[in-house]
């Protein structure tokens, strides 16, 4: 089970329970009101408790589970134990997350803090709390229920809608986000975009004078910075996850549901569609229109534009199927190369 040092756990649950909010149907034969008190993995699990298999490197460990149900797909069924109450799914893994969030809810304790630093003109929704060396600046406004950690800054004319987090020593200015927004400890949100102008006597510092407008369900992973426009805005939409250590330039504009893998970088300007999803350390060039269900595998660079729904690799980026074709060309270009020099 979870350490519950950490992690604060709520149940029983029954299956039918379960069931209902996990978007499963109860296999034949199933008591609907068999108690379910923890989740735990394949291996781990025993009586009382909850697993899951959708992935294939689990199945040998899914036929000896001890678990008292298992969340699996039709592909995975027959691989359950006799005995393990099974829940059927169309997606396992977000039954699975559901199931995780019952009995492991976020809950929100504490309040102001009498060591956090609020501006007396800051607004502060129903239910907040903000932590210790917490700096709230002049006209701020945070909707019901945020939670504002420990040394997080939220400069002058911020607002954020309701169920926000600001993690620790992260920072946010110039930013307008609406409801449910997780941005991790140490993230940046709003500085400076990288914007100058380059002449004969150096660079010439350009204003940014743009904000950062972020949608709703969005999160925004640790030491991750997110530049405000330089006159128009930066844009992330609804449903965003953006991983650890990534940079969005000025002017960026995601569309909704992009997911971005740690180290990804995108350059100023460039415009993503909806459900983009970039690899670990994907780089974009600037001023590009990536269409929407684009997926690029890691460490791709992305000199073009791109059309709904194609799948590239390589840096250059290139469609997956032409970078598979140059590998075996090259593989046989190196073979025969070898065997000539043996030849000679």
């Amino acid at each position: 089970m979870a350490d519950t040092r950490f992690f604060k756990k709520v149940g029983p649950f029954k299956l039918s329970e379960i069931a209902a909010k996990c978007e499963c149907k109860l296999g034949e034969g199933a008591n609907p009101d068999l108690l379910i008190q923890d989740v735990r993995s394949v291996d781990a699990a025993g009586e009382g408790d909850l697993t899951w298999a959708f992935i294939a490197s689990v199945r040998d460990a899914l036929k000896n589970t001890k678990a008292s149900a298992c969340i699996t797909s039709e592909k995975f069924a027959s691989f359950v134990p006799e005995g393990v109450v099974v829940l059927l799914s169309n997606d396992p893994h977000r039954s699975y997350g559901l199931a995780a969030q019952m009995f492991y809810p976020t809950v929100q304790t504490g309040g102001i803090s009498d060591k956090a630093n609020i501006d007396p003109t800051a607004q502060l929704g129903e239910g907040c709390r903000v932590d210790a060396g917490a700096f709230i600046g002049a006209n701020v406004k945070l909707g019901r229920g945020c939670w504002i950690q420990a040394n997080a800054t939220i400069h002058e004319g911020v607002e954020m809608g309701d169920a926000c987090i600001v993690g620790s020593n992260a920072c946010v200015s110039h930013c307008i986000a609406q409801n449910k927004v997780y941005i991790y400890p140490g993230c940046m949100v709003g500085q400076d975009g990288f914007g100058f102008a380059m002449g004969i006597l150096g660079p010439t510092k350009v204003p940014q004078l743009g904000r950062v407008l972020i949608g709703n369900d969005v999160e925004i992973g640790s030491n991750t910075t997110v530049d405000r426009g330089a006159m128009g805005d930066t844009v992330i939409g609804d449903g965003c996850r953006i991983d650890n250590l990534c940079q969005i330039a000025h002017n960026v504009k995601m569309g909704s549901c992009c997911i971005l893998a740690a180290q990804a970088g995108i350059a100023g300007s460039t415009e993503l569609g909806d459900f983009v999803v970039l690899g670990g350390q994907v780089g974009l060039a600037g001023h590009l229109k990536v269409g929407s269900a684009t997926q690029i595998a890691a460490q791709g660079g992305l000199m073009r534009n791109t059309e709904m729904g194609e799948v590239l690799i390589g840096s250059p980026a290139i469609p997956h199927m032409d970078f598979m074709r140059q590998n075996v060309i090259l593989k046989r270009m190196v073979k025969e190369t070898k065997k000539g020099n043996k030849n000679e």
